[in-house]
């Protein structure tokens, strides 16, 4: 049996200048994540000749067939097909976090699967190759809308400035090394379930090809933002990037209505009020987990704000 443990990310800056469909094209990208410590698991086995089925993979269903194009879960059956194993296999998923909400989790799974078929296999991928392959099978075989940044953080793991040059090269820069500043920034931070899931790529869709007409100023502000941040984060100003995060959400938000909605604004709006120097909403939108950004001496009253609405709140530590 192979198993694989692959972290959920929050993505704080950048976000939309990952889409090939923009940095290929206005000279690069740029984007600031880290990997937290919530996962997902994935263990793939071989399956014994006597069961009535070859395949069988256990997630939010329970799929046992004979034919490998039987298989309805999309990346598992892609996967599957390109990696060349005649034998039966059992995969089974098990996440810490809600599918569909933003952290992440497609390309976790994806980054997840690839990599314990190819330790099944006994075969080693470098990182950069295993981010490749994670990016083929879901922006170019599965033919899905969205950016890059996922899979590389899912794979490179840590707390990076992960960077998209126009020549189509991807760095990975880590950026807090101080572990003392990355707990204080940390430990100011609070992750909000909006109780809402959605499917991202149909999200990117509607405004993907907006980025190059009339949205591209939003994604030239956002990039300037992820540029400042860095200079915040090297000097552990984190107060200052808490608002910057305010910012930035707001510039997000112009890129399209179905980025926002009244839920999410109403507890936005009151997380501001109640000690939230700011924050944003994490992936394409629509839904999923919010990030905020507090002071210290406000995390309690913002903490207390949340518990007496009953709104939803995860603890987690940067991996």
């Amino acid at each position: 049996m192979n198993f694989t443990k692959t972290p959920y990310r929050i993505s704080f800056f950048g976000g939309g200048s990952d889409f090939p469909e923009w940095y290929l094209k206005n000279g690069g990208g740029e984007v600031i994540s880290t990997t937290i410590n919530k996962y997902v698991y994935i263990t793939v086995r071989e399956l014994p000749a006597f069961f009535k089925h070859k395949y069988r993979i256990v997630y939010s269903k329970i799929e046992e067939v004979k034919k490998l194009s039987d298989i309805k879960h999309s990346v598992v059956r892609e996967c599957l097909k390109r990696s060349g194993l005649k034998c039966g296999l059992e995969i089974h998923y098990d996440g810490d976090m809600p599918s569909k909400a933003g952290m992440g989790s497609s390309s976790s799974f994806t980054v997840g699967l690839i990599k314990a078929i190819n330790d099944f296999k006994n075969v080693k991928l470098s990182k950069e190759k295993l981010a490749s392959k994670s990016i083929d099978l879901e922006r170019k075989i599965l033919n899905e809308c969205g950016g890059y940044q996922d899979q590389i953080a899912a794979t490179y793991r840590g707390f990076n400035n992960i960077i998209f040059k126009d020549n189509g090269k991807i760095l990975v820069k880590p950026m807090i090394k101080d572990k003392k500043q990355i707990r204080k920034f940390n430990n100011n931070l609070v992750l909000v379930y909006t109780g809402i899931t959605r499917n991202a790529h149909l999200i990117s869709k509607n405004y993907v090809q907006k980025l190059n007409k009339s949205k591209k100023k939003n994604i030239y502000e956002i990039l300037s933002h992820t540029k400042e941040a860095k200079k915040l984060f090297k000097s552990n100003n984190f107060d200052e990037v808490g608002l910057l995060l305010n910012e930035t959400w707001k510039i997000k938000k112009g890129i399209s209505n179905q980025i926002s909605n009244k839920k999410i604004d109403d507890i936005y709006n009151l997380s501001l009020k109640n000690g939230a120097l700011g924050g944003k909403l994490l992936g394409a939108g629509a839904g999923g987990f919010i990030v905020f950004y507090a002071k210290s001496e406000n995390k309690k009253k913002l903490l207390k704000f949340y518990k007496n609405k009953k709104i939803q709140t995860i603890d987690f530590k940067f991996e």
